[in-house]
């Protein structure tokens, strides 16, 4: 019997520990700081909301097993990190996360989605490439203190933009996961910090 896809739900200040914890194992040289989360939260609620924080929940364990983040500014949606558990990659779940930002861009009413992804983490690239996204430039030792470089990816038309193009590979552990950030202006996806 297939263990149950996690649930999707809002991020919420309670949410940031277990982040943290997946964010230091996910991306222990440049894991975002709690006070990154809570600023990020705090832009997250009311009626001039900016940010869209979601999380993934085990409905059995309860255990975070994923998080994702977009900002929004006048017509533009930036992916500020997207990140699932190892033990989640292959599972579908970056995608689902994904899609959910993709619908708070389309609610932010934002023309384009750009993102920041490591050059090296071409399991994510493969992951936004399959939503339409493309890439537009480099941000040379954008992460650090590894100086490795991010490659800039952009989606126009985030409400126009239909399930990903292929389904993800079970037997390929890199459908998943988008980085994280590195600096409050560096968020990112997959490592999108940035």
């Amino acid at each position: 019997m297939t263990a149950p896809s996690a649930v999707l739900r809002e991020m919420r200040w309670w949410d940031i520990a277990p982040v943290l914890e997946l964010e230091h194992e996910l991306f222990p040289e440049d894991a975002w700081s709690a006070g990154m989360f809570w600023s990020e939260l705090a832009h997250a609620r009311g009626p001039r909301a900016t940010r869209r924080y979601v999380v993934a929940e085990d409905p059995e364990s309860g255990r975070l097993v994923g998080y994702a983040g977009l900002a929004a500014s006048g017509d533009l949606g930036d992916v500020q990190t997207i990140a699932a558990a190892k033990d989640q990659w292959g599972t579908g779940l970056g995608a689902r996360l994904l899609t959910e930002l993709l619908r708070a861009a389309t609610a932010f009413e934002c023309a384009e989605v750009l993102l920041e992804v490591r050059v090296d983490n071409t399991r994510a690239q493969r992951l936004y490439e399959r939503f339409g996204f493309e890439p537009i430039g480099f941000r040379r030792g954008y992460y650090q203190p590894g100086n490795v470089d991010a490659l800039v990816m952009r989606l126009t038309d985030p409400a126009r933009t239909p399930a990903p193009t292929a389904p993800a590979d079970p037997a390929d552990p890199a459908d998943p996961t988008p980085e994280t950030p590195e600096t409050p202006e560096h968020p990112e996806s997959s490592e999108t910090h940035g």
